[in-house]
């Protein structure tokens, strides 16, 4: 079993609430995949333990209820994704302010980009 196959496999059963089915998680779309990967990537870095990790999408998953959140399982990613930059900034990776300057300008870029073409960011993407 590769390496990345045997974190991902450590990553599915340490974490609970993962969508998986026999070979491991499952995602209903590639970013959600994405951000699988890099959860994975920095927990294998040291950035945090898989408690550590289980106990802040909780945390998410519990805060997104209290707002409303259906808890249908399809929005499992978006709190994923949202744990994920969360602990990036408080581990200092990086600021919560260079977070949403990315995410707005891939907001800006996406909304420039015809159906079906690749997303690319440009430098007037950042100043919206």
């Amino acid at each position: 079993m590769s390496a990345d196959r045997n974190a991902a496999q450590q990553a599915a059963h340490a974490v609970p609430g993962i969508p998986r089915d026999d070979d491991g998680p499952v995602f209903r779309a590639p970013w959600e995949a994405h951000a699988f990967a890099i959860a994975v990537s920095l927990h294998t870095r040291g950035l945090f333990t898989w408690p550590e990790w289980a106990s802040a999408l909780a945390q998410e998953i519990t805060r997104a209820q209290a707002e409303g959140d259906a808890d249908t399982g399809e929005t499992y990613y978006l709190h994923w994704l949202a744990t994920l930059e969360r602990l990036v900034a408080e581990k200092g990776v990086t600021s919560a302010t260079t977070l949403t300057r990315y995410r707005e300008a891939w907001d800006r870029a996406a909304d420039r980009t015809p159906h079906g073409k690749p997303i690319e960011l440009t430098q007037s993407d950042f100043s919206g």
